[in-house]
């Protein structure tokens, strides 16, 4: 579905003339032909993140623009998974984790404040090969994003870091798609990749499978212990 290119702490996704989605500041939707994992070093305080990205792409010797998430996660634990229409790229290291307590107690892992940013991360790039309206795309999106907060929550008991980040792409000359949930072979095929793709490189990254199961076990993290009023429409 896409070629990956690995070389200077930056991973490359390529699929030509490709109509991407991504989160973050400077996410939304774009056409172009690749799209990128970058890993930042230990301490990392940039904030001009579109010229450090295009600093680092340059350095890697790649000269296509696109859009291009940030982690902690060195690139090489980056893992694939393909089916169907849908190919996957994960990063995932979660020494950040953000919890969300739903009977309402903290149990005093961690607080409620936004911590500074640190490594960790788990980072998606999904690709199909079908074409997609921006309504559409977005539900890609939220189905990747839904599916990584399951296989997490599965797996170590929080649904994502404090920094994680998701682009989604089609191909606007491939086969419609009028929807992209879980009930559709897109959608359905799309959670499975991302599922597998989470896993293998937790595995990576963690080879001992000592993944932090809380924020207390974690070298940073969140609780979010917020309080809000529930209330009827009216």
């Amino acid at each position: 579905m896409f070629e990956t290119t690995v070389r200077g702490g930056v991973c490359r996704c390529r699929r030509p003339d490709t109509r991407w989605l991504a989160t973050g500041p400077d996410g939304g939707f774009s056409t172009a032909d690749a799209a990128y994992d970058v890993t930042v070093p230990e301490g990392f305080d940039r904030t001009d993140l579109r010229a450090y990205a295009a600093e680092r792409r340059d350095a890697a010797g790649f000269d296509e623009s696109g859009p291009t998430l940030l982690t902690g996660v060195d690139v090489a634990h980056a893992r694939c998974a393909s089916d169907g229409p849908v190919t996957v790229l994960a990063t995932a290291g979660v020494s950040n984790p953000a919890a969300l307590p739903v009977e309402g107690v903290v149990d005093g892992n961690g607080t409620g404040d936004a911590p500074d940013w640190r490594p960790g991360t788990v980072n998606l790039i999904a690709v199909t090969d079908r074409a997609l309206g921006d309504g559409t795309t977005a539900e890609l999106l939220a189905t990747c994003v839904e599916a990584k907060a399951a296989t997490l929550d599965a797996v170590a008991g929080y649904p994502g870091t404090t920094s994680d980040a998701v682009v989604v792409g089609c191909d606007p000359e491939g086969d419609p798609a009028e929807f992209a949930g879980s009930a559709t072979e897109l959608g359905a095929a799309a959670r499975a990749c991302v599922r597998d793709a989470v896993l293998g490189s937790l595995r990576s990254r963690y080879p001992d499978g000592a993944v932090p199961r809380s924020v207390a076990e974690a070298e940073h993290g969140v609780v979010t212990d917020r309080d809000p009023d529930v209330f009827a429409p009216s």
